[in-house]
């Protein structure tokens, strides 16, 4: 039968846990540096033993020489084991723990040696450079071994040259007290690898915890996939750090607020401006789904913070869903008017009919006359004083509106508007925000004479626009919160929220450098005025423009 086989096979290799190979890698690190340093430590450790060593033995040489009987003593004895020059060099030798003390004449001959029966012998090294008057430091090898020698010239009171003194310390010594250092050394060596392992495992617990214990695979594939949910879904993610810059920012994001990825790093004030924008970003303004707008884009934001004391905010792009609704809302008004209509049209006929059974002939003409000249004489006023067709259209639309809600929509004989708008669809977004918040002013106000004047005239290229109504007004103290994002005092339609119509009319205004304000009408009520500083075009360009276009229908006729 086969063995079985066993039930955990061994992984050799690295651990795959941030924790386990972080670890490992810094007690390596911290291994390798303590054995790097004690190695550097001790390789120049024996040349610096050697050197004090040699100095020490030149030292004692030199002082020995400067004796003042002793080169006088070296002339009148003879090199004998009792001479006085061998009891002095004794002395000094005991004195001073040195191996050995060595005076010689200028033939190399000893007058000393701790081997008495070298005296008189001549000297086994070259003893010429003391000789000549130099001071010689060496380690080299003589009749009683290896030794550090130090070596100087003897001079008599004339400083002649009588001889040499060397001195020698057993090599021995020198490398007991490097073998002695050794243990210390690694001892400090040691408790320095403690420390750095405890320091070790205190960082990898603490990159444990961060980490959550992962895997580097692991992380990687997290990083992976979360690039790839960040530019793949719809919603704008911005990533702020504690100190308020932009640390993220995805492909959407980078689109609903025209950045590029050269904002990534800048404070949130520095790269969107002050603003809503900014404010919901950072946190200033609280609250879920908050309203604000870039742009001509309406944004939905939330804003969560995160546990480093940044915070992560999803923007969703609302612009058309708002569009969507506002014109739900028009429509419905349109509704309502049209029903109305339909009510009062019926009314009518019952009249007309009436008049024409009880054979009044010329009441019901006069009654039809009246009945189609109303309308007809709003809208030809309308038409007469406002040239461009879009915004006569809307004007005519939001009177018929006006009226079944009880509003009188005017427009008084000063208005004077050409048809020269270089962006007509931005004036129908304005004009129509704020003639629909008049009408509901006004209407709401109860009064029996409610009314809408909207005023435009042109100067030079400039445009300025004005809505009055008769409605309570706008108290002083609100007349610049009004044009926040989200702020309204209606209650929000069915689908969705309010508070974008005024932001929006300000956005416009001032992206054509113009400005949205809010005064008392002289009659009471609210008085908006709007100026629009590059709004028309040319007056010659405008007539170029029309004849050409009147050649190429004749052209095409």
């Amino acid at each position: 039968m086969s063995p079985a086989p066993s039930a955990r096979r061994l992984r050799l290799g690295l651990p795959r846990r941030v924790f386990s190979q972080v670890l490992l890698m810094q007690l390596a690190i911290a291994a390798g540096v303590a054995v790097l340093a004690t190695g550097l430590f001790l390789a120049p450790l024996g040349d610096q033993l050697d050197d004090q060593a040699m100095r020490r033995a030149l030292a004692i040489a030199q002082t020995t020489a400067a004796h003042p009987r002793l080169a006088e003593e070296l002339r009148s004895s003879p090199p004998t084991g009792a001479g006085p020059v061998q009891r002095e060099a004794d002395r000094i030798r005991r004195a001073s723990g040195a191996e050995y003390v060595v005076i010689m004449n200028k033939d190399g001959v000893r007058w000393s040696h701790p081997d008495r029966t070298q005296i008189g012998e001549v000297v086994s090294t070259d003893p010429s450079d003391a000789l000549a008057g130099h001071d010689v430091m060496e380690i080299d090898n003589g009749t009683l071994g290896r030794s550090a020698r130090g070596k100087v010239p003897l001079r008599d009171a004339e400083g002649v040259i009588v001889g040499a003194v060397s001195v020698g310390i057993a090599y021995d010594s020198v490398r007991a007290r490097l073998i002695h250092s050794i243990p210390g050394l690694l001892a400090y060596a040691g408790g320095a690898l403690a420390v750095g392992a405890l320091a070790a495992y205190l960082i990898s617990r603490r990159v444990q915890r961060q980490t959550r214990d992962l895997a580097f695979s692991d992380i990687s594939a997290l990083l992976a996939e979360r690039e790839a949910m960040l530019h793949g879904i719809r919603e704008g993610v911005v990533a702020l750090d504690r100190s308020g810059r932009i640390r993220l920012l995805n492909d959407e994001a980078e689109r609903l607020l025209g950045l590029g990825s050269d904002a990534l790093g800048r404070p949130l004030d520095d790269a969107l401006g002050p603003g809503r924008t900014t404010d919901v970003l950072a946190g200033r303004v609280t609250g879920t789904d908050l309203l604000t707008v870039r742009g001509r884009r309406v944004l939905i934001a939330n804003r969560m913070p995160t546990d480093d004391g940044g915070a992560v905010a999803t923007l969703r792009d609302r612009t058309e869903l708002e569009q969507l609704g506002r014109e739900l809302d028009s429509t419905r008004g349109l509704i309502d008017a049209l029903r109305a209509q339909d009510h009062e049209h019926a009314n009518r006929m019952h009249t007309l009919l009436g008049l024409l059974e009880l054979e009044m002939y010329e009441e019901a003409a006069e009654f039809v006359g009246e009945v189609a000249g109303a309308h007809r004489v709003t809208a030809e006023q309308i038409t007469e004083k406002i040239g461009d067709p879009l915004l006569a259209a809307l004007l005519v639309g939001k009177a018929t509106v006006a009226a079944e809600r009880g509003v009188a929509l005017s427009v008084p004989r000063d208005t004077a508007l050409p048809d020269r708008l270089i962006d007509p669809g931005g004036l129908v977004t304005i004009v129509g925000n704020l003639v629909d918040n008049a009408v509901d002013a006004a209407a709401g106000a109860g009064s029996p004479h409610a009314r809408v004047e909207v005023a435009a005239r042109a100067e030079g290229r400039s445009l300025v626009l004005r809505v009055r109504d008769t409605g309570p007004g706008v108290p002083a103290e609100l007349r610049e919160t009004i044009f926040t994002e989200g702020w309204t005092t209606k209650e929000p339609p069915a689908h969705g929220k309010r508070g974008i119509g005024l932001p929006l009319v300000r956005r416009l205004a001032e992206r054509q450098g113009g400005s949205a304000r809010v005064d008392e009408a002289p009659d009471g009520g609210a008085e908006f005025t709007v100026v629009l500083p590059e709004a028309l075009t040319e007056p010659a360009l405008a007539a170029t423009e029309e004849s050409t276009l009147i050649e190429g229908t004749e052209t095409t006729r």
